[in-house]
């Protein structure tokens, strides 16, 4: 890959204006943090993804690109970073203990990329995580038509998810319903790109690429997530009104047809960062090949 210097000046104010816009970002969510406030919208983007606010802060400009400058030398504590002829960059031998995860994230996100977009699901996946069920995953938000009636709405359609990671959070009495029986295993064979959890969760992929990967993509998927969570929940069957979240009524024809609209305006964003994501996987494995080759005399 070849590699790009960046002037000290140059990637000190690309740095600056990361951590900018993270601190704008992330302000509501520290501020209910110190008063003790759960939110059943925004929390998840803090705790099923595992990135924290404090590593989300740290600008990385990824695999390839080194930088110049006296101030660079505060990297060198960071996993992967070496100096170079060039500057601080993330460093060749890095690879190698990367290269299963840079693999799992190119294979899955290349398949999803290549199967036809299904728009059938209609946000049903959190009905069916509160089916049958008292144990509700949102116990201080009412569910909008009660038990009963959330019962009903998922008896009165099939359940069509593709995402493995929404499904086993589905009820027992809820996943024979579903259309397939997901696994970890078979993820691969199921993810499409029209799927809302599908997008959201290329932020995970981005950071778990690491300093490998930019932090203005990692940013610009984490926005898509937010937009992509804030749908998810309008859709689900929770009475977030007092959050400021006005229903989208799944239940009824009008509401499927205004969640797909939305899903397709989220799966139209989600496709250049899956490419993006997807092409700096590729663009890992063939340097990792190089060095690979380099070091063999082949």
């Amino acid at each position: 890959m070849p590699e790009l210097v960046l002037a000290e000046d140059d990637w000190l104010d690309r740095a600056a204006a990361h951590r900018e816009r993270v601190e704008a970002f992330t302000a509501p969510h520290r501020r209910r943090a110190q008063r003790g406030e759960a939110h059943p919208v925004w929390d998840f983007l803090f705790t099923y993804y595992s990135l924290r606010p404090r590593q989300l802060r740290v600008w990385h400009p990824g695999y390839g690109t080194a930088l110049a400058g006296t101030s660079a030398a505060q990297y060198l504590n960071r996993a992967g970073y070496v100096t170079t002829s060039s500057g601080v960059t993330v460093g060749e031998s890095y690879l190698p203990a990367r290269l299963d995860t840079v693999g799992f994230i190119a294979g899955l996100l290349r398949a999803t990329a290549e199967r036809p977009a299904q728009y059938g699901c209609f946000g049903m996946h959190e009905w069916a995580m509160v089916y049958r069920t008292d144990d509700v995953r949102h116990d201080r938000v009412p569910l909008r038509l009660g038990t009963a009636g959330t019962d009903a709405v998922v008896e009165s359609m099939p359940l069509r998810c593709s995402h493995f990671d929404a499904f086993r959070f589905f009820t027992p009495a809820a996943a024979p319903r579903n259309h397939g029986a997901l696994s970890r295993e078979t993820q691969i064979d199921w993810e499409q790109p029209a799927c809302l959890h599908a997008n959201m969760d290329l932020y995970k992929w981005a950071y778990k690429l690491g300093p490998l990967a930019d932090s203005q993509l990692l940013l610009n998927c984490l926005q898509l997530a937010a937009d992509a969570r804030e749908l998810d929940m309008r859709a689900s069957p929770y009475d977030l009104t007092d959050f400021g979240f006005q229903p989208i009524a799944v239940e009824e024809p009008g509401g499927r047809a205004e969640y797909v609209r939305r899903q397709g305006a989220v799966a139209e964003r989600a496709a250049p960062l899956r490419a993006a994501l997807l092409e700096r996987c590729e663009q890992l494995l063939n340097a990792a090949a190089g060095a690979r080759g380099r070091v063999t005399g082949g």
